[in-house]
């Protein structure tokens, strides 16, 4: 009978030693760090993580006197990378790379950036094709006329002729408006928004249509207010974001922390202030409130879990 409690004591023994080792191998098995993939594991062998910026969307990506990328977007950018430096265990380097808005979506898709950091609408069609970060602003599509047009609305381009730049949403908000309203707008699509506003000061078109935002940077930047208007009505809405590849999930999580740690700890209303509201290190200012869209976005995030 002893030989026998014996016996099953033992074997109790043994099955507790058993369970340990197997609890203790699942724990070492939950600590190896994940294998990295997509642009991470590219990021950790190379040091270097690729930016696409515009060079004149002001104030979100443009060039400063020197010819260095600077604006809101690019310090959201810096952000990003520097968390990613953070995951993959090493400083990373920038390397920029120039993007319009025509080539900026076959730039990502191709591997030719990492991340596009500009004024980029975040929107389904898009998506089918890349990736974005949670929205950083809010635009919409207005027209910028000569001070004394008689253009006030979309129904006022019976006929004329808009400038738009190539590959953006606002090209399309005046097609879709033409075709509904039978409108007749012909439509010039130029290289960049530099290049379209140079269109409509030279008098090549009776409009020019773009983000309002961007609108108001040119007249800050070239102190034109007097001499054109803004009109009052939107024609689309436009929720910008970082634009980065689709299915790479790894990095994906990184500039989604990235972009909320930023909202959570009110460091991104502090870039919006710095950029919209207070004067530029180009000496602009623009005095742009921020939308009560963007607001309740940055009110309505939660914070990342620890």
């Amino acid at each position: 009978m002893s030989c026998t409690v014996a016996r099953r004591g033992r074997n109790v023994w043994w099955q507790v030693v058993a369970l340990c080792l197997a609890l203790a191998a699942g724990v070492a098995l939950a600590q190896e760090p994940i294998a990295l993939s997509g642009t991470l594991k590219k990021a950790k062998e190379s040091g270097i993580l690729i930016i696409g910026y515009r060079e004149s969307s002001l104030p979100f990506s443009y060039l400063n006197q020197i010819r260095r990328p600077i604006g809101y977007s690019i310090d959201i950018c810096t952000a990003i990378v520097q968390e990613a430096g953070n995951e993959v265990g090493r400083d990373l380097t920038i390397n920029w790379v120039p993007v319009t808005s025509e080539n900026r979506i076959d730039a990502m898709t191709s591997g030719k950036i990492d991340l596009e950091c500009g004024s980029t609408t975040r929107n389904a069609e898009r998506q089918q094709r890349v990736a974005f970060s949670p929205v950083i602003f809010v635009a919409g599509t207005k027209l910028m006329v000569p001070h004394g047009s008689p253009i006030r609305t979309f129904r006022d381009l019976k006929g004329k002729t808009v400038v738009a730049t190539a590959g953006t949403t606002n090209v399309e908000a005046i097609e879709r408006l033409s075709t509904r309203f039978n409108l007749g707008v012909t439509i010039i699509r130029a290289r960049d928004h530099a290049d379209a506003f140079e269109v409509l000061r030279h008098g090549g078109a009776d409009a020019y249509a773009g983000d309002d935002v961007l609108l108001y940077g040119f007249l800050a930047k070239y102190g034109l207010g007097k001499k054109y208007d803004v009109t009052r009505d939107f024609l689309s809405y436009d929720p910008y974001g970082i634009m980065l590849r689709k299915d790479d999930p790894q990095f994906a999580a990184v500039v989604d922390k990235a972009v909320r740690d930023l909202i959570t700890t009110g460091e991104l209303e502090r870039l919006y202030k710095q950029w919209f509201m207070n004067r530029l290190p180009t000496g602009e200012r623009l005095g742009i409130p921020m939308s009560a869209q963007l607001e309740d976005i940055i009110q309505s995030t939660p914070q990342q879990p620890d």
